[in-house]
């Protein structure tokens, strides 16, 4: 056992991301890269097992947990730390690279924590963490956008604290483990994760915040929180078959809106949630095989969708430009942005011989294993749409379209070196899936051969793979005309609630204020001052009326009298009145009680 076997990865890159801070640019954004590289070293040298469990209020913290899903999830995340850290290599600014750090180790906090306390605790600061990612752009849209980024993700913490508090008491426990069908708090939990996952109809914040990110913050953003919440559905929820629907749809939706968007970095972002419903879908499905896919497609899909948004992003640095009708042509100045793109492109698309080809199978294989055949059926057609808007409708609008006059230069070296790194990836691992395999989770259910059998028999199909591909193209350039984007945005589920919240806003205005406006009208202004008069002037009017009698025993003058009326009312309200005559009230009182209990 080593040092590092006892220190939470997470808790290196954050303690890391705060000593860096204070170091000079070139010296930080190195330790940034050698950071990442630590913990993908420390994530190496884990055993299997649970330690570090101080107690925090009476409960048992689990702040280590090792087995062979956590380091899968641990291995990617650093490494597409490693290459961002690169890619990025030019970025300046102070934030940005802090910010970065701590997203990408608390990400890894959530994936080490075996208890829900740490969880929440190291989920809420992922959400903090990426909001500076895009604030640090410093844009009006990127204000807006991370604004309602934190809103959304802050109303999606709240509702996970409610099912954690809930289960806590329930089960008296606070593992990190499945949770119990059917309970309220389970279902909050669900609910508050899927949001992460952007799930429909939770997705809108992810196409309107991610592209609004800087260029390396939409790099580093794609990676982690949506595959955060791939995690935890996989530690917590496996077969629960609604997340089999929740998955189609999202496959389905994904698909859809990327073919109508125009913005390069928005059609990346919608075809996020189109790979997260496969793998949603797989954790529904809930076998070994689904779950080791789910894994698979994650460690891939972090591979090819972190280098297609650094394709985006070298392209955006260039060229300060992101809309689909204003690229075109740069094919001939940024050849080798193209053609990394490309391969990510490819495997996106599950091209054989890609990653995207090795993983994607997988689930597909597990749900017609499971006689899950419309599921089946869905998650076919979203392969084939997932070649039409990531595999060819990306590279072609924003490399291949109408030449603009854009001649920028090709991107810079760094940036040439991170795409390089997970592009050799993509092609690696598809063409020699073994050390992939060997890593995933239940190994010891499913061997290696089941892989490799599957692996085998879709390449035994391979030329009908490629048949449903150039398929997919055949349809993509016959119907080019009706594809072509114009400068124009698409409407998605915010509507309802940017709409509504003006509704929402107006509503509360008008009923809360008006009811205020009566409130100050009828009871400060009238009811109020009618009462104050009352409370001054109705013991002096109790008193005379009880000592008016005696006052006329000892002088009848009906003048004298009114004057003694008016001078005890004048007493009352300024009090200055005799002790004697509030000792008589006081008297009266207790009589008027005693005569009432007697009567009672």
């Amino acid at each position: 056992m080593t040092l590092l076997d006892n220190i939470p990865p997470g808790l290196l890159l954050i303690l890391g991301a705060i000593v860096l801070l204070l170091l000079p640019a070139t010296v930080r954004k190195a330790g940034a890269i050698a950071l990442a590289g630590l913990g993908f070293f420390a994530i190496f040298q884990l055993d299997a097992g649970q330690r570090l469990s101080p107690s925090f209020l009476g409960y048992d913290l689990t702040l280590l947990r090792v087995d062979a899903t956590s380091k899968a999830f641990g291995y990617i995340f650093t490494l597409c730390a490693v290459a961002s850290f690169i890619f990025s290599w030019h970025e300046k600014r102070r934030a940005e690279n802090t910010a970065a750090l701590v997203y990408v180790g608390s990400a890894l906090g959530v994936v080490f924590a075996g208890d829900m306390i740490t969880w929440y605790v190291c989920w809420e600061l992922m959400a903090i963490a990426s909001t500076f990612l895009i604030l640090a752009r410093k844009t009006e849209q990127s204000l807006k956008a991370a604004q309602r980024y934190i809103l959304v993700h802050l109303a999606g913490g709240l509702i996970l604290l409610t099912g954690i508090l809930l289960t806590v008491h329930q089960t008296d426990s606070i593992a990190f483990n499945q949770f119990p069908r059917g309970e309220t708090g389970s279902w909050f939990i669900l609910i508050g994760i899927l949001i992460n996952a952007g799930a429909v109809p939770f997705s809108s914040w992810l196409p309107d915040a991610y592209p609004q990110s800087t260029v390396m913050g939409g790099v580093i953003l794609s990676a982690y929180t949506t595959k955060t919440a791939v995690y935890t559905l996989i530690r917590g929820f496996p077969g629960w078959e609604i997340l089999v629907a929740v998955g189609c749809v999202m496959a389905i939706y994904g698909i859809i809106y990327a073919l109508l968007e125009n913005d390069m970095r928005r059609i990346l972002a919608y075809s996020i949630i189109n790979q997260v419903g496969f793998m949603v879908c797989g954790v529904g499905i809930g076998t070994d095989l689904a779950i080791a896919g789910v894994v698979a497609h994650a460690f891939c899909h972090i591979i090819y969708k972190a280098l297609l948004w650094m394709s985006a992003g070298a392209v955006l640095f260039r060229t300060s430009k992101s809309k689909c009708t204003e690229l075109g042509g740069l094919y001939k100045t940024m050849p080798l942005t193209m053609i990394l793109g490309t391969i990510g492109a490819l495997s996106i698309s599950g091209v054989p011989l890609t990653s995207g080809f090795v993983s994607k199978t997988l689930i597909v294989a597990a749900a017609e294993h499971q006689h899950y055949l419309w599921a089946w059926l869905v998650l076919e057609i979203a392969s084939a749409g997932v070649f039409l808007h990531a595999g060819i409708k990306f590279p072609y609008f924003v490399f291949f379209n109408v030449d603009r006059g854009l001649r920028p230069k090709e991107a810079p070296k760094p940036m040439l070196i991170g795409m390089g790194l997970l592009a050799f990836l993509c092609i690696c691992i598809g063409c020699h899936p073994a050390p992939l395999y060997d890593i995933l989770p239940s190994s010891d259910a499913i061997e290696s051969t089941t892989f490799s059998a599957i692996y085998i028999k879709h390449f035994a199909n391979v030329v009908a793979m490629f048949q449903m591909l150039a398929f997919s193209a055949l349809a993509f350039f016959v119907f080019l005309p009706w594809l072509k984007r114009t400068p124009t945005i698409s409407i998605d589920f915010d509507w309802f609630y940017r709409k509504g919240a003006k509704f929402f806003y107006a509503a509360m205005d008008r009923s809360l204020n008006g009811l205020n406006r009566a409130a100050d009208k009828h009871v400060v202004k009238t009811f109020l001052p009618v009462l104050v008069r009352f409370a001054l002037q109705a013991p002096a009017t109790l008193t005379a009326m009880a000592l008016k009698p005696v006052w006329r025993a000892f002088d009848p003058d009906e003048a004298r009298l009114a004057k003694r009326r008016d001078d005890l009312m004048a007493r009352f309200t300024t009090g200055t009145f005799p002790v004697a005559y509030s000792a008589a009230c006081i008297l009266i009182l207790l009589t008027l009680l005693i005569l009432i209990g007697r009567a009672a």
